[in-house]
């Protein structure tokens, strides 16, 4: 499939938080860090043309985290962003401490998330985060403190709105009690369904529900399965079919694939564009099943 004249507008829009227009594919500025999101990348001028080209295909929803270099990645999208463009959206998270590469442990004292704020509005450059999520609950520390205190950073005008991560549609109601929730980013592609139950919940409250890991893998994406044969038959790579069905499946879906590649980013645009009949998405579920009923 071309990409040449695709951007983020083909993937529709959807309301964060019922002010916050964002186009529904964005970007995951994750991988924009060193190897295991340990340090600085391996290729940072590569990355800073990613960043610039993010905001060419008219991609206005760009997600990181203060623990992803730690500190980085926030670092390199302030530094190279700002000034930002007015419709530009920045989501970031903060509770999850560093030990090392791809070692995490949760803190959600609200001294400290007071601190990751802080610490993020300067690495940003903003003087207000549009969305501000909690990275994953602590289970020593009550969510109503973590988030008490977030509420009140909303409060004092440092947060625009509030999401969580990793949740339970029972562990979303308890938080709803202290905070208003706009958005849930939890595990979640075509061969990973483990938080279907959440999706729906977001659906009915209409919560922005952030995909991570948005791309099949396994045995779905092996080369020569089904799948792929399908995205083959269609035109399309195995990436660009897995995110066209995120986009698909729920119209509160936010897909954010991230990548280091300005190549990548190019070709998972492309998802926007894709568009199949029915038949062609019943087949496609049906392939989905059958390898997950195989494994």
């Amino acid at each position: 499939m071309s990409t040449a004249a695709v951007n983020a507008k083909a993937s529709g829009t959807f309301q964060l938080g019922g002010d916050l227009t964002v186009n529904r594919l964005g970007f995951g500025a994750m991988r924009i860090t060193g190897q295991g999101i340990w340090g600085e990348p391996k290729h940072p001028e590569e990355g800073r043309r990613v960043l610039r080209r993010v905001v060419e295909l008219r991609i206005n929803f760009i997600d990181t985290a203060d623990s992803y270099g730690p500190e980085v990645n926030e670092r390199i999208i302030g530094e190279t962003l700002r000034p930002y463009p007015k419709d530009l959206v920045i989501a970031t998270k903060g509770g999850l401490t560093r030990q090392g590469p791809n070692k995490w442990q949760p803190v959600g004292r609200p001294e400290y998330l007071q601190q990751c704020v802080e610490m993020s509005l300067r690495r940003l450059r903003l003087e207000r985060i549009d969305l501000y999520q909690l990275h994953r609950i602590d289970p020593k520390v009550p969510v109503e403190e973590s988030l008490g205190a977030l509420a009140d950073l909303q409060k004092a005008g440092k947060i625009r709105h509030i999401g969580l991560s990793e949740v339970s549609p029972e562990e979303i109601e308890r938080a709803k009690k202290t905070a208003t929730i706009v958005s849930v980013q939890n595990r979640y592609n075509i061969s990973d369904r483990e938080h279907e139950k959440t999706l729906t919940y977001c659906e009915e409250h209409k919560l922005g529900f952030i995909p991570w890991f948005p791309v099949a893998a396994g045995k779905l994406a092996e080369p020569k399965g089904s799948f792929a044969n399908l995205a083959k038959q269609h035109g399309v790579s195995v990436a660009q079919l897995s995110l066209a069905w995120l986009l698909h499946r729920s119209p509160v879906m936010l897909p954010i694939p991230g990548t280091s590649s300005v190549k990548h980013l190019e070709e998972n645009i492309g998802a926007a564009a894709v568009q199949l009949s029915d038949q062609d998405w019943r087949q496609i579920e049906q392939s989905a099943k059958a390898v997950g009923a195989a494994g």
